[in-house]
């Protein structure tokens, strides 16, 4: 990847360039990075209100990822 960083007449970087060769491999990539930085649906933002409660009321139920790939990994 070529990015050119563009400059203001400050000489402050105020962006990136690159081809469209280059976005379309990004995109490929990162099927999802048109999405980003857009609200999410109300109906999403229920459910991490009902987890977040969920941890709240019961802090226990967090663990740390670890405990979860020793379990996947056993044999």
């Amino acid at each position: 990847m070529n990015p050119q960083v563009i400059q203001d007449s400050n000489g402050k970087n105020a962006g990136v360039f690159i081809t469209m060769e280059e976005w379309n491999l990004i995109e490929s990539t990162y099927p999802d990075i048109n999405n980003l930085g857009k609200e999410l649906p109300q109906w999403q933002k229920d459910i991490i209100d009902t987890r977040l409660d969920a941890i709240i009321k019961n802090p226990q139920r967090l663990k740390p990822i670890e405990n979860l790939f020793e379990i996947l990994h056993k044999d």
